[in-house]
């Protein structure tokens, strides 16, 4: 059980078994560890019979497709009434489910903004849904044959092998039959992940056509480190805060900590309307 530097606890227990055990690629273990270390180990995770989490609280999983209530069943804080959900017909027709986000992150009293687990559930589902369109963009008819064939017949004990290599640094080059063969699985994990917002594929696949960019266009002769500071500046302090009129006042250091640590959503509008302005300007 941890304890902050307010006296406030975690929910958790002392003594005794912990009745929740993580399960996956997360901790500091797996911190400098690179995109295809981190997949060579999971596969070798799950070929060896490895557990994985599904969390639910019915009986039949809630869809996360076309379901209407799926957020209002999910916060019925943020959504007393019951209505509002995100993919409604009626709001379909103005909006995507991405615009709508967008719209309630930004109500008047900017709780969806202070909400601890809207901003990230918000984000994590655009993630499946993109995910779901990467795979079902890579399997099609033709090729779901052999994608089921090679993931079948993928040897643990090779993938367990490449892991801690890759781990270790070393650079590959030679390649057996059963190397090829994981390492032609993890292309087609990259190419379903380059669809997903985030994901690590998608940051690989950004640095690449940045040094595409930089053969076509040469390399760039200055460059310009931008920083803005959130918790010192009175625009950042307004928009955490649930002041209409901006007006400016002095504040603690802890006290702008605190608001802007409690609202990440005004620090993202914060740089957002900086390196904007920067541009611009």
């Amino acid at each position: 059980m941890s304890v902050d530097n307010s006296g406030d606890t975690d929910e958790g227990t002392s003594s005794g078994p912990c009745s929740f055990a993580v399960a996956g690629l997360t901790g500091e273990q797996y911190a400098q560890d690179d995109i295809r270390t981190l997949k060579m180990k999971a596969l070798d995770h799950l070929k060896s019979g490895g557990n994985t989490l599904g969390i639910g609280q019915a009986d039949t999983p809630e869809s996360t497709f076309h379901n209407v209530q799926l957020y209002p069943q999910t916060f019925p804080w943020l959504f007393p009434y019951g209505h509002g959900g995100i993919g409604h017909p009626a709001h379909k027709r103005f909006m995507s489910e991405g615009e709508h986000k967008r719209h309630l992150l930004m109500y008047h009293d900017k709780r969806f903004q202070t909400d601890l687990y809207f901003p990230m559930v918000a984000f994590n589902d655009a993630q499946i849904k993109q995910a779901k369109t990467g795979s079902h963009l890579l399997v099609d008819r033709k090729k779901f044959s052999l994608i089921a064939d090679r993931l079948g017949q993928i040897e643990p004990e090779v993938l367990a092998d490449l892991a801690n290599r890759l781990e270790q640094g070393e650079h590959i080059k030679s390649k057996s039959a059963a190397e090829q063969a994981c390492f032609q699985l993890l292309e087609d994990l990259e190419h379903a992940g380059a669809h997903v917002q985030g994901s690590l594929s998608t940051k690989k696949y950004m640095r690449n056509e940045v040094w595409s960019l930089i053969s076509f266009k040469g390399a760039p002769s200055w460059f310009i480190t931008f920083s803005p500071v959130d918790m010192a500046h009175p625009l950042c302090l307004y928009f955490a805060d649930n002041q209409i009129k901006f007006s400016p006042a002095l504040r603690s250091s802890d006290e702008r900590l605190k608001l802007i640590a409690q609202n990440p959503v005004a620090a993202a509008r914060f740089f957002h309307y900086m390196a904007e302005s920067f541009i611009r300007n």
